[in-house]
């Protein structure tokens, strides 16, 4: 990887950042996200393509199941309408003239966790982003798991924690996402009655009672799917990013007391070292993915 323009589409946002050798970042700039997203998308590269002659390639992580292998939107819900279908590596190719890789943006992350970030040097890492969702990234053997003929692997937010559960917007019932999240969250927070956002649940917990039953609940059902997650991949690690993750020093010892018990073998669990940046870091090695 020399110069490679990497790309974070999400559904407000598009961070792009051009990314050297080192991981060190030349360029980072953020736009709004607007439809029709494709054109709009090609306009903001070209523009950096012009400034920045030096770009070798580009790597793009976004919302949405991908394949990888075409570069291809398989599918996207609502927060990127329009989007679902889209052919991304295949025009961008040909309106640059420069390789383009694309995946899914969770995958992202996990890529730059396990390459450069806090899983540097293991060979199976799965990285978790508890952010609004559940996003999950999975590296085998030192490579992304990723693709399938939907585009769907590696969802690990979508497995089912409590069968016939709260409805999740896939359609089915229980889906870890709506457990461990801040969607999730939320959720508890407001059944429960109080009034406190996500954020203020944990900083509160302390001294009230509903709201430490919240993050004993919160932290049980993450500990179960890492359990499963252990007993399918036997991981050397598990990388916990997203916004929730921010506030981990506040749950982080309720969480591994009661994964320990869960656990087939002894395992790392740490949080993420990137923030914000995992996305664009991560899009930018995609091109060292092969």
């Amino acid at each position: 990887m020399n110069k490679v323009l990497g790309i974070d589409i999400g559904g407000t946002k598009i961070r792009m950042a051009i990314v050297g050798q080192g991981g060190e970042l030349s360029l980072d700039e953020t736009v709004p996200t607007k439809t029709p997203l494709y054109p709009y998308l090609e306009d903001q590269v070209m523009r950096i393509l012009a400034l920045h002659p030096e770009v070798d390639a580009i790597g793009i992580g976004t919302h949405g199941f991908v394949d990888p292998a075409k570069g291809k939107v398989i599918y996207a819900t609502d927060i990127l309408p329009g989007w679902t279908g889209t052919d991304l590596k295949e025009q961008l190719e040909r309106a640059t003239g420069k390789r383009v890789e694309v995946d899914n943006d969770a995958n992202c992350a996990a890529l730059a966790e396990a390459k450069i970030g806090a899983a540097k040097g293991k060979s199976r890492v799965v990285c978790l982003t508890l952010g609004t969702g559940l996003g999950g990234g999975i590296i085998w053997d030192g490579k992304l798991l990723s693709g399938g003929p939907h585009g769907g692997a590696a969802e690990i937010g979508h497995m089912i924690l409590q069968p016939n559960g709260v409805l999740c917007p896939c359609g089915r019932r229980g889906c870890y996402e709506q457990y461990v999240s801040g969607t999730a969250l939320n959720r508890r927070i407001q059944e429960a009655g109080l009034s406190i956002n996500s954020r203020e649940l944990f900083e509160v917990a302390a001294s009230d009672p509903k709201a430490r039953q919240l993050v004993q609940e919160f932290t049980a059902d993450l500990a179960q799917g890492i359990s499963s997650l252990q007993a399918i991949f036997d991981m050397d690690m598990v990388v916990i990013g997203g916004g929730v993750s921010e506030s981990a020093a506040l749950w982080w010892d309720p969480f591994m007391q009661q994964l320990e018990p869960l656990l087939l073998n002894p395992l790392s669990v740490k949080v993420a070292e990137f923030g914000n940046e995992a996305g664009v870091l991560g899009a930018a090695l995609l091109i060292d993915g092969e």
